[in-house]
């Protein structure tokens, strides 16, 4: 990929930290769950700046007063953001290409945990791993993830995702708090099921499904174009209007297939359009995630 990447890291970033400031409530900093080394630390009771959603009501109705749970905060947590960079990614019909959009995105939450006293490290994959680097504190460590998602260098071949599930499930640190993995997953399904089963046994895992319009859907155009494989470059001509209906059903199945995927595994996932604003969708991720426990509230002493 020759081009210049159209990106605009700062507005992300700015974006996406204003609005969670907005969504959720003041003086509270809410983590991602990490369902593996948080120790439970009994309850205490309700108070008026709780959410009632995190009411314990077994417990509460034992007490016959309201209780909420809560944990002993478990500090220095580590993220890694497993990016897709493949061919697959520099496609677009929207402002954004799939890996502007993912790049803006990942840079976005990164400056976010980093922020909160967290460590965030990253993976960039193709048919091969393009760049890794474990989880480190501070501003040079997102300097550096914000140069190798700018450089149109790192960008292009086949999708492998299920090579690179199989070594990071090998490498990645023990301790590793959460893992995103950020692709359009169009190339997903069953045969990368057992690495990825293995992965997220290992740790907290989030999909993070990124997407074109053209994705999942043709224009209504009534003539005949050509379209392009990028990874065999075969050429096929066809009419969009009159191949719209098996072409969304495909589309629609695999789709279904990959999240079918994602659930079986207890693998949260999050479906993102380019034509939309990841911030909002992200932030209403978290709320509902708060709402069904997934989320870890730590007053913020700062």
């Amino acid at each position: 990929m020759e081009r210049k990447l159209n990106l605009d890291i700062a507005g992300a970033v700015s974006e996406l930290e204003m609005l969670i400031q907005k969504v959720l409530p003041k003086n509270i900093m809410y983590r991602i769950l990490l369902g593996k080394g948080l120790e439970f630390d009994g309850f205490r009771d309700f108070t008026q700046n709780d959410d009632a959603s995190n009411i314990d009501w077994k417990a509460s109705v034992k007490s016959k007063e309201l209780l909420v749970r809560k944990y002993i905060e478990e500090r220095d947590l580590k993220f890694v953001f497993i990016v897709d960079v493949s061919d697959n990614m520099v496609f677009g019909s929207t402002e954004k290409l799939k890996c502007e959009y993912c790049a803006e995105l990942s840079a976005a939450l990164s400056h976010l945990m980093l922020g909160s006293g967290d460590r965030i490290g990253f993976v960039l994959f193709s048919d091969k791993i393009v760049g890794i680097r474990p989880p480190q504190l501070g501003t040079k460590q997102f300097e550096i993830f914000v140069e190798y998602l700018s450089n149109p260098l790192n960008y292009g071949g086949r999708s492998n995702l299920n090579d690179v599930l199989d070594v990071l499930a090998k490498t990645l640190e023990k301790d590793t708090s959460m893992i995103f993995i950020i692709s359009d997953f169009v190339k997903f399904g069953e045969a990368q099921q057992r690495n990825l089963e293995i992965l997220s046994g290992l740790f907290e895992t989030v999909a993070i499904i990124v997407r074109d319009p053209l994705d999942n859907s043709l224009p209504d155009i009534n003539k005949e174009v050509i379209i392009q494989s990028s990874e065999t470059g075969e050429k096929l001509l066809i009419n969009p209007r009159v191949a719209k209906g098996v072409y969304e059903a495909n589309a629609l199945k695999q789709l279904a297939s990959a999240k079918k995927i994602f659930k079986d595994f207890n693998i949260d996932f999050l479906e993102l359009s380019t034509d939309k604003s990841f911030s909002v969708e992200f932030a209403t991720f978290l709320k509902e995630r708060i709402k069904g426990g997934r989320i870890v509230k730590i007053k913020n002493v700062h």
